[in-house]
């Protein structure tokens, strides 16, 4: 709450824009697999293999390390984590072969994981701050465009440095080196939210904890964020690998914008459907993630780039808020006190659906040809989407009344502890 030199208004929007592009930088690589691809001669197995490592980060991250800012602090927590981002910026630009890729995402994935409930919590605290009267939906609303928006806009800005720039594995590592140290700098001057305790907190990890009542509806919820999950994993780690061996296509803009259309479309469905009832959206969750995951389908056999893609846009829209509405059943079905815990471990699962089932694809692409690799995955995450959708609808009645009004929970500091 001290040595800062933003007001808390402006403290908001800088958190933001750093949050923003943390998560930018996070989905960079995505179109530039293929030229490390190229350049140092591995399989398209390697590809999932390095992407999970982020998901790895993450996950450890976000257990380990993603409550601390309770009692250490919103803005240092903040900066360490974006000073990690700039590690990872430096191991890119210093280390190009397997084990650098390997390690440089895994310490991305790390810093993503601190950033996410950290920067959430201290947007709404902020906002409070500043405009006490405003609905908390507004720091929320924030929190997930950033999030989201950030994702979808690393793959275009990683699309256009590739296409159009010279040096492409150099270049967009050295550029974000130099935005996130300004990020940081900025950052480290917003208001602090969080007042130290008075004595030394003893470190534990991240408590997790499943609601003993509607184990159903949760069980539904955990499946729907993992399967959906699973969904950004495939295109954030193997579309410009199959825009090329499917497609023929090697434009790296484009390799970028398919990523970017899936979690652009994703935030949004969230926006645009913000304040339809739950169960409306679960409804409209389950026909766009059918619909969608047929026509990825349906492209990948034909082969037909435009069906391809619209499909991806529309099972994005699904998945956006099939997520959503799994993080509100989460909140709704939490004990009273234990709403952080819950959250944290549909957050996990989420993130454990972006690492093990893209690791699995590529052990299974050692032996296996990518179409038909692609075709059982788009099969089994087609059943569990509509399956967590269905499920959910049906039992998310009663206790869920705050969910079903389309409510969007924000990570506060009850979520992030």
């Amino acid at each position: 709450m001290t040595n800062s030199r933003f007001s808390h208004g402006a403290g908001f929007w800088v958190v933001a824009s750093a949050f923003l592009l943390v998560m930018a930088y996070a989905t960079v690589p995505t179109p530039l697999y293929p030229l490390y691809q190229e350049a140092d001669g591995f399989p398209v197995s390697v590809i999932t293999l390095i992407f999970a490592a982020f998901a790895v980060g993450v996950v450890l991250s976000l257990f380990l390390l993603g409550h601390v800012s309770d009692w250490m602090g919103r803005r240092r927590m903040l900066v360490i984590a974006i000073l990690i981002a700039v590690l990872s910026a430096v191991l890119f630009l210093l280390w190009h072969e397997v084990p650098g890729l390997l390690a440089a995402r895994l310490v991305n994935g790390a810093s993503v994981g601190i950033l996410t409930a950290t920067a959430t919590a201290h947007l709404g605290e902020l906002r409070a701050h500043a405009r006490p009267s405003e609905n908390v939906i507004v720091a929320a609303s924030v929190a997930g465009a950033a999030n989201l928006g950030g994702l979808a806009l690393g793959p275009l800005i990683g699309g256009l440095f590739a296409e159009f720039l010279p040096a492409p594995l150099v270049l967009p590592h050295a550029v974000f080196l130099v935005v996130l140290i300004v990020a940081a700098i900025a950052v480290a001057c917003v208001p602090e939210t969080v007042t130290p305790p008075h004595e030394p907190r003893r470190y534990r990890p991240q408590r997790i904890a499943a609601p003993p009542r509607s184990r159903t509806a949760f069980i539904a919820a955990g499946f729907g964020a993992f399967a959906g999950f699973a969904l950004f994993g495939l295109f954030t780690s193997l579309a410009p690998t199959i825009l090329i061996s499917t497609f023929g296509e090697h434009d790296h803009l484009l390799a970028g914008v398919t990523a970017c259309s899936v979690f652009a479309a994703a935030a949004s469905g969230q926006v645009a459907l913000a304040r339809v009832p739950m169960r409306i959206q679960l409804a409209v969750a389950a026909v766009c993630c059918a619909v969608g995951l047929v026509a990825v389908a349906a492209g990948t056999l034909l082969p037909s780039l435009p069906v391809f893609l619209g499909g991806g846009i529309v099972a994005g829209v699904g998945v956006g808020l099939l997520f959503r509405s799994a993080v509100a059943t989460a909140s709704a079905l939490a004990e009273s006190g234990r709403r952080g815990e819950t959250l944290a471990l549909i957050f996990l699962i989420a993130y454990c659906g972006l690492a093990l089932p893209v690791l699995a694809i590529g052990v299974i692409l050692t032996f296996a040809s990518q179409t038909a690799v692609l075709l059982v995955f788009i099969s089994i995450v087609l059943i569990a989407t509509v399956s967590a959708a269905v499920v959910m609808r049906r039992a998310f009645v009663g206790p869920a009344s705050r969910a079903q009004r389309g409510a969007v929970v924000p990570i506060d500091d009850e979520t992030a502890s």
